[in-house]
């Protein structure tokens, strides 16, 4: 039995009008989509928006999971309405690209079917292969759901229903509505973010204040608005970005400065739900990387956290949804947990619990290693970046599990690689980092 793996890594579902990405990045959720390497075991076959530029990226990633390179198959569809970086529908129905995974196919038994987003696109493409009792959930996600659990609004209701907290706000369907929401909530002395239905990383997330010096964590900008009028002109200018340009519902709510955001992810099955890992995401303002465990979270808070995460994705789980389930949260100064979202796909940081950790040998996924990933490596080439931590001693080492990981290759898109820290603890991991950037910047004297 093998597994058909599916890089879908930028829907609709996850971020809205696909024709609203710009052209940066939808080369940047190309690259992305190749961590999916990651995941592939002997004789899988890969779905990618294209084949890595070169075989380095695979046989590295392949060296440390243990993988046969030469057994796996890789199969991209022609370019779409999109272009060449994203799986979208059109590209996934291509029937000259059918046809050519059904070639891939013929002599390997499907047990399973792995997407990054579980969205109808994928779902017809299992039908049309027969392989429709390999997509765990496929009832549920052909019918739209996947992209009803990743809606902002959809999940304030549910966290309000299980009785999981989330900051005090608002789900508005229009213009007047909001600015009413925005404007009671600046009144009583709080800044506002809001929130487009469907965006991912804090990209669709702006911050409306009162005051000047407010930072923004999780969001793209802060916008001043000092009084009603301002909030008035400012909903009118925004709306169509806010609402996605499909008339989405926008989420309203109180903002907390200097609040620490929280991540928690479970593999949700017929059998239950089960944690995979969690940590602290990295804002710069905007999604910038991981660090796993959280420091910041205490052992008790840690227990709410996963108590009141497993409520929020047990509705999902019942009501049909398979697969990768990432309740989002934040830390308040005052040491408040409050809910924001859930992500219903194969996250950022999946790859570092599903096939980094694995690769260590027996290390355990939640307590043996401090997982760090952030930031991004200027280099010639993929295959320089691996010399270089060769030499520099900087290299993941089985026999310590230790070490830099380079987890994507992104050099076509920015000359850069992305890569993850792994050590004994945070404090050995900080200090990798800093020989990392010192590295870097020699390289570049």
């Amino acid at each position: 039995m093998i597994t058909l793996h599916i890089a879908n890594s930028r829907t609709a579902g996850m971020v809205g009008d696909l024709s609203a990405m710009t052209e940066a990045e939808r080369s940047f959720a190309g690259a992305a989509a190749t961590r999916m390497v990651w995941f592939a075991k002997d004789d899988d076959v890969l779905v990618l928006p294209w084949r890595p530029k070169e075989d380095t990226f695979i046989d590295y990633v392949t060296s440390l999971t243990k993988t046969l390179p030469s057994s796996l198959r890789f199969v991209s569809p022609p370019p779409g309405r999109f272009g060449a970086d994203i799986l979208s529908p059109d590209r996934l129905a291509d029937e000259v690209f059918r046809a050519e995974l059904r070639t891939a196919l013929t002599d390997r038994t499907v047990g399973e079917v792995s997407p990054i987003y579980h969205d109808t696109a994928v779902a017809a493409l299992v039908r049309a292969l027969g392989v429709d009792g390999a997509l765990p959930g496929i009832a549920f996600s052909e019918q739209g759901g996947t992209e009803l659990i990743n809606s902002k609004a959809v999940f304030r209701a549910v966290a309000a229903g299980v009785g999981a907290p989330t900051a005090p706000g608002a789900v508005v369907t229009s213009k007047g509505d909001a600015v009413d929401a925005i404007d009671a909530l600046l009144t009583a002395g709080t800044s506002v973010i809001l929130k487009q239905d469907h965006q991912a990383g804090g990209l669709g997330n702006e911050v409306v204040s009162r005051v000047e010096g407010v930072r923004p964590i999780g969001a793209r900008q802060v916008v001043l608005a000092v009084d009603r009028r301002a909030v008035e002109e400012y909903i009118a200018r925004r709306w169509d970005w806010l609402t996605g340009g499909r008339l989405n519902p926008v989420v309203i709510e109180h903002y907390y400065p200097e609040s620490i955001p929280l991540f928690i992810e479970y593999l949700v099955t017929d059998q239950g739900i089960d944690l995979l890992g969690y940590g602290e995401m990295l804002m710069s303002p905007v999604l910038a990387g991981v660090v796993s465990p959280a420091p910041s979270l205490s052992p008790d808070e840690l227990v709410e956290l996963d108590g009141l995460a497993r409520r929020i994705c047990e509705p999902f789980r019942v009501m049909g949804y398979r697969g990768v389930l990432t309740p989002d949260a934040f830390l308040t100064p005052e040491g408040e947990l409050l809910f924001s979202e859930t992500n219903a796909r194969i996250s950022g940081a999946t790859h570092l619990y599903k096939a980094v950790a694995e690769s260590l040998d027996g290390a355990t996924r939640l307590g043996d290693r401090a997982f760090l990933e952030r930031g991004k490596w200027q280099v010639p080439s993929f295959g320089a970046a691996v010399d270089r931590l060769e030499a520099a001693g900087l290299a993941f080492d089985p026999a310590t599990k230790t070490g830099v990981v380079l987890v994507c290759d992104m050099t076509s898109v920015d000359g850069t690689v992305r890569h993850c820290v792994v050590a004994e603890d945070l404090e050995h991991a900080y200090e990798m980092e800093r020989r990392l950037t010192s590295l870097s910047a020699s390289a570049r004297a």
